[in-house]
């Protein structure tokens, strides 16, 4: 996979997240009928995930190859995040507040993004819009929690995200996003929780490669 993809799939999990306070009434098509307990649940999720302006976390990300890689999670809104993917990985995701970052020492590259072109924005915006619907095709209860299902409302874009919550204490402990063709990648994680005083540090990234020589001063 590479970097952009990485990050496009990274991002749009959370910004499915999100995605999930759109009222049904605001979704461009008719959404599957889910209950009023159902819909309980969602819009419990939905306040929990918009009470974390500034939280912390661990994640263990496994490809539909089965490959599994581990980091650190930080989030901070507006506007902020940084996803730290441990040794060897190479990869380093932040969003400044304007422009969402990939570095990978891996392949000594380093490529900015708008953050508004990017599903993050979403995710990190001060006051979160909605300009996309998504439709919750299913609620899924467990003995320690639930699952919500959604995908596209407008079925412009295929697969789906299953994103799964604790009931208590309220947290949400994974994803997973099934694309087009089937293939599913999973996040666990471990820890989220409200954090206060992050490092102003930690979502700021520069390019710290050497800069190549100026051809018209040689």
């Amino acid at each position: 996979m590479t970097t952009r993809r990485h990050l496009i799939a990274l991002a749009a999990t959370l910004a499915a997240a999100i995605a999930l306070a759109a009222p049904l009434s605001a979704l461009a098509q008719p959404a599957p009928a889910i209950s009023p307990a159902d819909q309980a649940l969602v819009d419990k999720a939905v306040a929990y995930l918009q009470a974390l302006s500034e939280a912390k976390g661990r994640f263990s990300q496994t490809d539909p190859r089965g490959a599994t890689t581990t980091g650190e999670l930080f989030l901070k809104r507006p506007g902020k995040a940084r996803f730290a993917y441990d040794p060897p990985s190479g990869l380093l995701v932040v969003s400044d507040g304007g422009r969402v970052i990939v570095q990978d020492k891996r392949l000594n590259s380093f490529t900015a993004y708008p953050l508004g072109a990017t599903p993050l924005s979403l995710f990190l915006a001060k006051t979160i819009r909605l300009d996309k619907g998504v439709e919750v095709t299913r609620v899924a209860r467990a003995a320690d929690g639930f699952t919500l299902t959604a995908r596209d409302g407008k079925k412009q874009t295929a697969g789906q995200i299953a994103l799964t919550f604790t009931a208590t204490p309220m947290a949400l402990v994974g994803w997973a996003v099934t694309d087009a063709q089937g293939r599913t990648t999973n996040i666990r994680i471990s820890g989220l929780a409200p954090a206060s005083g992050l490092d102003p540090a930690l979502f700021v990234l520069k390019d710290t490669r050497p800069k190549p020589a100026d051809p018209g001063r040689m």
